[in-house]
């Protein structure tokens, strides 16, 4: 049995179909049909809710949106789930609501429930409504008929404005509900989803169920039901695995737990590792983003996952557990086939280790898709290469959507080191090298050949940007 708020409501749920989406779950059973189902793959936002959780330090709850078609139902243990029929006050609009009246943001009004959602998942933080933050916010929202400048601008004002609300007046008691529950002890929903709590309880039910699949977001899991229709098998989630869901940093390491979230590792990847803001930004929609799971996209192995070729050019490393003992795999050995790994029955992600990076490297992540935002990548490639006095003595590379699995390039290593980056020749022999790399597929994201030239033209934008920052570091200042 499960139990969460559903708003102030206490439910407990024990039987239900485990492969039923939250927003199947909340139009069915509980006519909050405001809940929309536009695409059931979470890519337009018409079914954004919010979900309230206990925040790390235990005194607060984070808001943080998410596609409910997407989401499973065992998910919502020990979290306030909050709808939009649940923000008006009587017949008072939320701010939020009232914003979008009052800037005259919505028209057909299908997408505007999940628009509100957004609205008020960035009204309960603290940041500050920049465009930047705000289009962040919406970035899972899809409008037709708008042209987003009104909804950009009401939630512009209103969070500029922000005032305290109900929810913020039930904190205190709304917490103390979700710790209790918190602590209730859960076997398994649906007698199809376990949720275990400890290594020991994992590493015993995968030995009892060798055919369970591991869930983390459900991001992509889940489309097998919503997309293709198919029954889920016995699942195994990592969501209360507090192992899987710590972040370590040491003089040389930065380990990330495969359990966390992509928008709750963002921000420390991103201070170790600036280069790759776009590239997470460009992962998914932060709805996507506040469910899927670093180590749900690394054990998926897909030929196209973003944050494998991060893993490859840093070369990072794989945590793997099963219960008694841990081992580390390199992350260049680690996928051994099409969506094949190194991992072994009875295995599971526990955190991914990120070496830090020296003074004298200097990485670069680029995407190439067809949409700039929630979309599949073309290409991904990232490049790490150290620089000792204009000599190249490291490159290390990954690339996505070239073969069929991510993978890394050696030869650029073999070819240029203890060459002077700044000579063209680096440039131009490093351009034919990844050319003729790989034999990449055709489909209906690029042709094989496009896929080719925009490695070569990717490696060409890395040395130039590159030249830049060596230009920068070397240049002397000019004292008056």
């Amino acid at each position: 049995m499960i139990e969460f708020l559903l708003n102030n409501e206490r439910v407990s749920l024990e039987e239900c179909d485990s492969g039923i989406s939250v927003q199947q779950y909340l139009r069915q059973q509980h006519r909050l049909t405001g809940t929309k189902e536009g695409c059931a793959a979470g890519d337009c936002g018409a079914c954004t809710i919010v979900l309230g959780e206990i925040t790390t330090n235990d005194n607060a709850i984070a808001y943080r949106s998410v596609n409910s078609c997407i989401t499973l139902v065992a998910n919502l243990h020990g979290k306030q789930v909050l709808t939009v029929e649940h923000l008006a006050k009587g017949n008072q609009l939320h701010p939020v609501q009232q914003a979008l009246v009052d800037h005259h943001g919505s028209q057909c009004g299908f997408c505007t429930p999940g628009i509100v959602m957004s609205m008020f998942s960035l009204y309960h933080t603290d940041i500050q409504p920049s465009r930047e933050a705000v289009n962040k916010a919406l970035s899972g929202n899809l409008c037709r008929c708008t042209g987003y400048r009104p909804i950009i601008d009401a939630t512009t004002e209103v969070c500029e404005n922000r005032q305290p609300d109900q929810f913020n007046a039930a904190e205190q008691q709304t917490l103390a509900i979700l710790k209790e529950i918190r602590h209730k002890h859960v076997d398994v929903f649906a007698n199809r989803v376990h949720l275990p709590d400890s290594r020991q309880a994992m590493a015993i039910l995968l030995a009892a169920n060798p055919s369970a699949r591991l869930v983390g977001g459900s991001t992509d899991l889940a489309l097998e039901a919503t997309q293709q229709l198919k029954t889920l098998p016995v699942l195994i989630s990592t969501q209360r695995m507090q192992d899987c869901r710590q972040i370590t940093i040491s003089d040389d390491t930065i380990s990330v737990g495969a359990a966390l979230p992509l928008s709750y590792i963002e921000a420390v990847l991103v201070e170790h590792f600036p280069a790759l803001h776009e590239l997470i930004e460009r992962f998914a929609s932060l709805p996507i983003r506040n469910q899927a799971t670093l180590g749900g996209n690394v054990a998926n192995a897909s030929p196209i996952g973003d944050m494998p070729p991060v893993l490859l050019a840093l070369n990072a490393c794989i945590e793997a557990d099963n219960g008694t003992t841990t081992r580390i795999i390199p992350a260049s050995e680690f996928f051994t086939g099409y969506r094949q790994t190194q991992l072994i029955q009875g295995e599971w992600i526990k955190a991914i280790h990120f070496p830090r990076l020296s003074p004298n490297t200097h990485l670069r992540a680029y995407k190439v898709s067809k949409r700039h935002e929630d979309d599949i990548s073309a290409v991904c490639a990232v490049f790490a290469v150290t620089i000792e006095n204009d000599v190249i003595t490291a490159i290390a590379s990954g690339f996505g959507g070239v073969a069929a699995t991510p993978v890394s390039c050696n030869e650029l290593a073999i070819q240029l080191m203890g060459k002077s980056w700044q000579d063209e020749h680096v440039r131009k022999r490093g351009q034919h090298i990844l050319m003729a790399a790989f034999n990449p597929i055709d489909d209906v994201r690029a042709s094989a050949s496009y896929r080719k030239q925009v490695l070569g033209n990717l490696w060409q934008r890395f040395w130039f940007e590159t030249q830049s920052d060596l230009l920068v570091s070397t240049r002397v200042p000019h004292y008056a």
